[in-house]
């Protein structure tokens, strides 16, 4: 799945690695190294601009809120149950299946945090004692420490209890699409940790390879057998994982020393 992430890199410097046409400064975000579900997040989609002459579309980095309200939805309560779709069912189940043939977006970030339960909890765990699992968190990048690129859907909602001209009338949210977690080893593990992907959680955040971003944003694309051969994972070996402290499981925790790596896991019976 993918709970939380870390999203520090600049609007312009993101607007240069996807190609991207119009972003408005005004919508700049800080830089985020705990984001959770309900913050507004950068996407990047390509869609004609509003009362342009020129109908043909443009890629666009824009500030979406994280966690899918369906245009059909009566309430936005929802939203932050829906922030993952699973990519094996996206294109048929009623939330996401008009998004996905019609709004998809790509959710850029420096890479996203996993939590594993350490052995001697898990033990407890399963002999039915009452003992809260204690978890240590990995934060899971590619290595080579280009944007984690996610697939993504987004949606419009409007709020009906508002007038038109109300600048929260619409609410435009997004959902990150998640895949089964690799099982290929790591291109660089921790000594003391887990080996691939899988060690850590079953699903992980679809990754896009930059060779998908263009036919993924294509608005043109609306065929949903052709879009589910985007959701093939990426190739194995991209990625990199170490742990992190504890102190990002709180989200009011937030800044750069989230991301230090540490020497070995807080819990040191995890593997």
């Amino acid at each position: 799945m993918c709970g939380r992430y870390a999203a520090s890199r600049r609007p312009e410097d993101l607007a240069g690695v996807f190609g991207v046409e119009k972003w408005e400064p005004e919508e700049s975000l800080e830089p985020d190294y705990n984001v959770a579900p309900t913050k507004e997040v950068y996407a990047v989609l390509d869609r004609p601009v509003k009362d342009a002459e020129d109908p043909r579309p443009v890629r666009q980095l824009r500030k979406l809120k994280w966690g899918l309200v369906p245009s059909w939805s009566k309430t936005p309560e929802g939203g932050a149950r829906m922030i993952n779709a699973r990519a094996e069912t996206v294109h048929e189940k009623p939330a996401y299946r008009r998004a996905f043939a019609a709004r998809r977006c790509v959710i850029p970030a420096d890479g996203y945090y996993e939590w594993v339960t350490g052995k001697d909890e898990r033990d407890l765990e399963v002999e039915g004692r009452k003992k809260r699992p204690r978890k240590q968190p990995y934060f899971v990048l590619p290595a080579d420490g280009s944007v984690f690129a996610m697939a993504g859907l987004y949606e419009f909602w409007r709020d009906r209890t508002l007038p038109d001209d109300h600048p929260q009338a619409w609410w435009v949210t997004c959902s990150v699409i998640t895949t089964e977690a690799e099982q290929g080893p790591l291109a660089v593990a921790p000594a003391d940790g887990p080996h691939s992907l899988a060690d850590i959680h079953p699903r992980m955040p679809l990754m896009l390879t930059p060779d998908r971003w263009d036919a993924w944003l294509d608005p043109a694309r609306t065929d949903p057998e052709g879009l589910r051969d985007l959701l093939a994972p990426p190739p194995e070996g991209l990625m990199r994982a170490y742990p992190v402290s504890t102190a990002v499981s709180n989200v009011r925790n937030n800044g750069p020393e989230l991301l230090t790596e540490l020497e070995a896991p807080e819990e040191a019976t995890l593997f």
